[in-house]
């Protein structure tokens, strides 16, 4: 196995997890308030809920794809009797669905940035690196789902799969990534980059999910007339 090889899928995938956590904590420690999307909902709203939605759910969905295809093995499927051929088949409609849906999102969205002078004027420094980033890992991402239609497909459940939970074991199986096609490991690199920008960017909001209101206690209002209902206020 080449150096590159080692470097790229050995040892870049923990330093762009130590950029991630440290980045995070840092931002956090010290700009705590800025964890916020930047909405840009005031100076447009119809595109807005159009590629908003359609670019978040479609994201979700992706990410739920993500975390079937590389932490679920074969052996568990095969163990409660799912096909390959029906699990790859699953994969290849919903995630390129979801992918297709996420990427049109994302066009809304983009073309609601260039096209409205407000929101173009509202775009930060690190949105210019961040989405086009994220358009070329959703594309490189599509790219690697097409290519499940080729008559003999590459099956990253023993490659790319196999490459990803041994990271988490601390023991990479570089080998693994090394032999995965191009767009494979586009997108893999691509996906990196992303999650090294992701404390330094808007994208940083998605730790803020609102879990606390499922928990927060009742608001309780009463009338500032107290039990006089009915009685016309004095002035």
């Amino acid at each position: 196995m080449n150096h590159l090889s080692v470097a790229l899928w050995g040892v870049l995938p923990y330093l762009t997890l130590a950029v991630l956590v440290a980045g995070t904590a840092w931002r956090y420690r010290y700009d705590r308030f800025s964890f916020t999307t930047r909405s840009s909902q005031l100076y447009e709203n119809r595109l807005l809920r159009i590629g908003g939605p359609l670019f978040h759910y479609g994201l979700f969905l992706v990410a739920g794809g993500h975390v079937m295809g590389l932490l679920v093995p074969e052996s568990l499927t095969e163990r409660v009797h799912v096909q390959e051929w029906l699990y790859h088949a699953n994969a290849l409609v919903v995630g390129g669905t979801a992918g297709l849906g996420t990427v049109a999102g994302l066009a809304v969205l983009l073309y609601r940035r260039l096209r409205v002078p407000a929101v173009r004027a509202a775009t930060s420094r690190s949105d210019r690196l961040v989405y086009p980033l994220l358009t070329c890992v959703l594309l490189a991402g599509l790219t690697a789902t097409a290519t499940t239609l080729q008559p003999h497909p590459y099956d990253y459940r023993r490659g790319v799969s196999v490459w990803f939970r041994s990271l988490l074991t601390l023991d990479p199986d570089v080998s693994a990534m090394a032999h995965a096609p191009l767009a494979y490991q586009a997108h893999a690199l691509l996906a990196m980059a992303l999650l090294v920008l992701f404390p330094f960017s808007r994208l940083v909001h998605a730790l803020t999910a609102p879990l606390g209101y499922l928990a927060r206690p009742y608001i309780v209002y009463r009338s500032r007339g107290g039990a006089r209902t009915g009685t016309p206020a004095r002035r």
